[in-house]
């Protein structure tokens, strides 16, 4: 093990270096707007409120590289009334970024989860947006097709991945 597992712990401390740096650029732009989640290799979480996410999406984009958006999550924390929206950008332009996902969650009031859209920035979250629109419930403001995707049009449940959602003839 010597050898390859003192390369592999070398590389590590220098990838962090990358992520650190992506840090210290948007904290030098975003200062207290922006949250530090967590940085682990090759992994960069901010939290970001709704107000300054379409700006925090067009800097990772225009300005550190951050151009292929990989997938939107949608989180629901029914105890504390809140939905995450969590987006994972990845870099198809930035070599040295090409491993790295960087992930920005925005967290919404679960009685009214309405956020910007983030389709002018990215058109590759349109689908991934619609999903969580009808999964979830999230509204996103100005979203160019927010209709259903998936559910039939006359679905008259609550959204089924909300953790209050009961399957018929399952309930204990």
């Amino acid at each position: 093990m010597g050898q390859q597992g003192q390369g592999q712990g070398q590389a590590s401390t220098d990838q962090l270096i990358v992520e650190k740096g992506i840090v210290d650029k948007v904290s030098a732009r975003f200062g207290e707007k922006v949250k530090v989640a967590y940085v682990k290799p090759r992994r960069i979480r901010f939290n970001v409120s709704k107000d300054h996410i379409i700006e925090f999406a067009r800097f990772v984009r225009d300005e550190l590289g951050f151009d292929h958006p990989i997938s939107v999550a949608g989180v629901d924390y029914p105890k504390n009334k809140m939905i995450d929206v969590v987006y994972h950008i990845g870099s198809c332009t930035n070599n040295d970024y090409r491993s790295l996902v960087l992930s920005f969650a925005v967290q919404l009031n679960r009685d009214d989860p309405v956020m910007p859209t983030l389709t002018p920035v990215y058109r590759g979250v349109e689908y991934h947006e619609r999903e969580t629109f009808e999964m979830l419930g999230v509204i996103f403001d100005g979203h160019p097709r927010l209709e259903r995707l998936l559910l039939p049009e006359d679905w008259a449940d609550i959204p089924p991945l909300r953790k209050d959602f009961h399957i018929k003839g399952r309930e204990e």
